[in-house]
Parts: C-alpha cells; sequence; structure tokens
C-alpha cells in the first residue's frame, strides 16, 4: 500500500502557482462522484461547466495522470485537487478500479512490457559480441577530431578573452557565435555552458563568476587535449572514471541502456526534491535523492518542451526501496531508478554538521571539478541573516544562495529551533529543499 502524501507534497507536483491555486478550488467531497482508491490507483469523476463530469486518475506507483478536460497542463486541476482529497483521507477505499481506469492501467502495463523488450533487443547484439560496424567507428573518429578541432578553438578564444580583458563581455551575445560552432564541432554539452554565460551578467559580481566559468572551461579543454596521453598511462592508476567525466563535459553521451547494463545501488532513497530549469524551450527537472542506509548523493533528471509533461514519478518527501543504476565517472552522481521495490516509510532524512556537508561537497568537486550542484542534508541548524541568510550551528554555517532571499517559509517552520534541513550546494549557496516538522512531515521550501 503506498502511504498517503500529505498536502505540500501534493502541490509540489503542480506544473505552477495557478495550477495550485485552481487545485485547492476541486478538492472537495461535494466536486467529485464515482470516487475510489485501490492501493496503487485513484479515481473520480469531477464535475466541470459541461454536462459530462471529467473523469480524472492517477498511478500512485509512478505517479502518472490521465484526465478527459481539455487542459494541455499536466498534471491537471483536476488531477491535483482529486490528490489533495485523497491526502486529507476524503477517498473511499475500493476493492477493485473502475472498469475505465483498468483499463488505462492495462494499457500502461502492456506498454512497459513493450519498452523493456524494445531495450532487451537492441541490448542483445552488444552482448553478442559482434563486431563494431565499420561506418560507425568511422563516423566516431570523425567527430572525435571535429571536437578536438572545436575545443583548440575555444581554448585559443578563452585566451584572447584574458588577453584582451572582460569588459567585452558585457554583451549577451558576446559567446552565440562560438557557441554554434561548438555545435558545428559536435561538443553540445560545451556550447550550452557558453551559451548560459549570460545569466552571469546580472550580478554585481560578474567579472569574478565569468572569470571563474572561463577558468572552468579552459580546465575542460586542456583535460581533453591531453585525453589520448593520459588513456595510454590508464594501466598505471589513472582514474578512468575521471577520462569519462571529461568525455560527458564535453558532449559524448551516455545510452540508458549502457548505464542500466552496469552495476545497481539498492537502498531506501529519500527523495529530498525538485527543482525545474527552462533552457531554449527545454524543461530540465532535477530530483535529489539521498540513500539512507549508504549516504550517497543521487540525480535523476527528465527533460521536456515547454508544455509537455514531465515525469513525476519521485514525489518530494516520500521514500522508495529502489535500485539505482549511477552514470560513470568519478564522484558519480546522476542516477536511473533501474528497479522499485516498493514503497518506504516517510522520515527526516539523516543529517549532518556544516563542516561534515563541506567535507562531502569537497570530496565531490575533486571527482568532478565541473560539479555545479550537489544534494546535502544539514542536521541541527537554524537559519540566521542579517543582510544576507544562513543555515549553522555554534561551529559555523553555510550561505543561502542570493535567490533564496529571505526564507519566511523556513524562518516559520524553525522558530529559532534547530531543524533538519535538506537544501541543493551550488558555488554560489544553499538552494532550500525541505525541512521536517516536530511530526517528521515534510515542508516544501
Amino acid at each position: 500500500m503506498i502511504e498517503r502524501w500529505n498536502r505540500d507534497q501534493v502541490l509540489a507536483l503542480a506544473p505552477d502557482t495557478s495550477s495550485a491555486k485552481a487545485a485547492q478550488g476541486v478538492s472537495s467531497p461535494g466536486k467529485w462522484s464515482g470516487i475510489g482508491a485501490t492501493a496503487d490507483a485513484l479515481w473520480g469523476e469531477c464535475k466541470g461547466s459541461g454536462s459530462t463530469p471529467y473523469r480524472a486518475c492517477v498511478d500512485l506507483s509512478e505517479p502518472a495522470y490521465r484526465c478527459s478536460c481539455p487542459s494541455r497542463k499536466f498534471p491537471c486541476k483536476h488531477a491535483l485537487g482529486l490528490l489533495l482529497l485523497w491526502s486529507a483521507d476524503g477517498v473511499p477505499a475500493a476493492d477493485e478500479p473502475a472498469d475505465w481506469v483498468a483499463e488505462w492501467l492495462e494499457q500502461r502495463r502492456e506498454r512497459a512490457v513493450k519498452a523493456t523488450a524494445r531495450a532487451a533487443e537492441a541490448e542483445a547484439p552488444r552482448a553478442a559480441g559482434t563486431g563494431a560496424d565499420p561506418a560507425e567507428s568511422r563516423r566516431a573518429g570523425q567527430r572525435e577530431q571535429r571536437v578536438a578541432a572545436g575545443l583548440s578553438e575555444l581554448e585559443r578564444w578563452l585566451a584572447d578573452q584574458v588577453r584582451q580583458g572582460l569588459a567585452g563581455s558585457r554583451r549577451h551575445d558576446h559567446w552565440d557565435d562560438l557557441a554554434r560552432r561548438l555545435v558545428d564541432a559536435q561538443a553540445p554539452a560545451v556550447a550550452g555552458a557558453l551559451a548560459r554565460l549570460s545569466s552571469v551578467l546580472s550580478g554585481e559580481d560578474w567579472p569574478a563568476r565569468l572569470l571563474g566559468e572561463y577558468a572552468l572551461l579552459h580546465l575542460l579543454c586542456v583535460a581533453h587535449r591531453r585525453l589520448p596521453e593520459v588513456v595510454g598511462e590508464a594501466r598505471d592508476g589513472v582514474d578512468t572514471g575521471l577520462l569519462q567525466r571529461v568525455r560527458e563535459r564535453v558532449g559524448f553521451p551516455v545510452t540508458k541502456e549502457e548505464v542500466l547494463a552496469g552495476e545497481t545501488v539498492r537502498d531506501v532513497w529519500d527523495v529530498l526534491g525538485r527543482r525545474d530549469e527552462e533552457h531554449d524551450r527545454l524543461i530540465a527537472r532535477r530530483v535529489w535523492l539521498r540513500g539512507r542506509n549508504t549516504g550517497r548523493a543521487a540525480l535523476v533528471l527528465s527533460f521536456a518542451p515547454v508544455g509537455q509533461a514531465l515525469d513525476a514519478s519521485l514525489v518530494t518527501g516520500t521514500a522508495l526501496d529502489a535500485d539505482l543504476a549511477f552514470y560513470p565517472g568519478t564522484s558519480p552522481l546522476r542516477a536511473l531508478v533501474a528497479t522499485r521495490h516498493g514503497g518506504a516509510p516517510a522520515a527526516p532524512a539523516p543529517g549532518s554538521t556544516p563542516q561534515e556537508v563541506l567535507e562531502e561537497v569537497a570530496g565531490a568537486l575533486a571527482g568532478d571539478p565541473w560539479a555545479d550542484s550537489w544534494p546535502v542534508v544539514l542536521d541541527a541548524v537554524t537559519p540566521a541573516g542579517n543582510g544576507s541568510w544562513s543555515l549553522g550551528d555554534s561551529s559555523g554555517g553555510l550561505a543561502l544562495h542570493p535567490s533564496a532571499g529571505t526564507p519566511w517559509r523556513l524562518i516559520a517552520a524553525s522558530g529559532g529551533h534547530p531543524l533538519t534541513v535538506a537544501a541543493e550546494w551550488t558555488p554560489r549557496g544553499l538552494r532550500p529543499l525541505t525541512t521536517w516538522d516536530e511530526e517528521g512531515r515534510v515542508i516544501v521550501l
């Protein structure tokens, strides 16, 4: 039986604030008929403006949603309203789902089986040990040459920027031409990093921040240029994970099939929080996890065009017993959920002192100098501020990200008393994600 979510967890699924507000307007029992819930499904019919009520259902195991309303938002206000009603214990239990719900669930199971079969078929030739396609090997070699040439140009360009000074970088289109050439050179990750540099110009400290970004790009160029000689030394103890990380930061992809074919880590994973970002009409969702027994951090990424549904299967404040498959590299963080063994009782995630958090982040950066975020959990800390805000204890504190402003919700939850806080570490400070009240219930920040 899936543990019932609380109100904050449900509202965290809303695509925007207007959807969250509208959902509360349709969460009263009088709006619904034919409602019911089983161990992994939830359904009901909501009275709308038309003569026929809207049918909404939720697959709680993902979660996934379906509604007959014309809304393009996902989940829509009816699915959210139904979840709010369920969170308030307003949906009666049922032995079996309604026929139209059972049909939808069966279709979802069939699609999952077909997807698994397709993945197995794609992996079969590799498992059989067939030789590489000569044409594919030739294309791979050509790409390596284009990437090397593109990064060599970037390295010279960076040297020119430092030699000439940063004043000319105040134009927001300063990097556009070079970014397009790097796309042509098939180094998309580096091109994306360049394209995002315009966001650095908004702060008063932009010269220092921009110089830091240039330094990291230069480090990546040098690391890639030295790959051939380092690969030759790999037998002498060079970390092959770092080699993989360099290639990933350049833009060489690792397929999901390759990741899932590797080793997995089973644990009870606490879902600490999530953050959505938009880049070039594409929404990227970051969901942060933490293993209760292993203490490992994990990041599950999903992408979708603006206006389309994102993966909402990992709900903030819940926990799941699952096997995670991590992408290769030093300080592995990004992961895929390989196998779910079921839910687990929600509880505050185990925390660390500010000093222990700094040591953990330092270790992560030693393995991946280009990391720009890392999930952490601070135990027994209080928010404090005088112009800028931090989270800390008697031994010290960690600054909050400037975008956090005055963290009113966190201050209210604390009431001046220590509490456990999950946050996303970034070079500019912590972004608070969640905290827990005295009864262990999650509060989304």
